[in-house]
């Protein structure tokens, strides 16, 4: 793909990120090829269809995902422990942060396109993870007696529907808190000790922009 071709994708995915916030899930092509000044033909020309647009976009989301907080993520923690509640900070806060969030856990998480780039995602992270906990148990960091597969799977469904509380909710619970709160109840899965947490802080009000 030549530079302009690229410039050309990416503005279209910039631009259906866009429609699809402020149509709360939805979108129409023109309205994309509008925003993105390119036609409408470009447009299916790069992806297909509608639904191929949609499923690049939440792709792009989730590739920058992985680069916040798993494979690309530069973790700072030496210690096992710290590193993973550290991992757990970085997811938090991803989501907190970027405004697509909400729509990819929510509403769009519904249509077939999304799901299939979300399977893929998540097989990819619990082939890690259970990855990640063998090596823990040869370095007798976590208990030998778990399922290392089961309890991945297990923590990232757990953290998933936390962190959709979390976004979903009114008042926003605070992020190093709500981490805390996630890391507290995996290090107890795990058999870890778990530090003291902070007192409560208060929590904070959702945006509506």
């Amino acid at each position: 793909m030549d530079a302009a071709s690229l410039g050309t994708r990416e503005r279209l995915l910039s631009a259906a990120q866009a429609e699809l916030i402020e149509g709360h899930g939805h979108l129409e092509m023109q309205a994309v090829a509008r925003r993105a000044q390119v036609s409408v033909g470009l447009a299916y020309h790069h992806f297909g269809s509608k639904a191929g647009l949609i499923a690049a976009v939440v792709e792009g989301f989730y590739e920058q995902l992985d680069a916040a907080a798993f494979g690309g993520a530069k973790l700072s923690a030496a210690d096992w422990a710290d590193r993973e509640k550290e991992r757990i900070g970085a997811y938090v806060a991803f989501h907190y942060d970027h405004p697509f969030a909400p729509l990819v856990i929510g509403p769009l998480s519904r249509a077939p396109e999304v799901l299939d780039v979300e399977t893929a995602f998540t097989g990819r992270q619990l082939a890690a993870g259970a990855r990640m906990l063998e090596a823990a148990q040869r370095d007798r960091i976590v208990p030998g007696g778990i399922d290392p597969h089961l309890t991945i799977a297990l923590m990232i469904g757990g953290i998933r529907q936390a962190l959709i509380g979390a976004l979903m909710s009114e008042r926003r619970p605070d992020p190093a808190r709500l981490t805390g709160d996630i890391w507290a109840f995996l290090a107890a899965a795990l058999g870890l000790p778990v530090k003291p947490l902070s007192a409560r802080p208060r929590a904070t009000r959702r945006s509506r922009s």
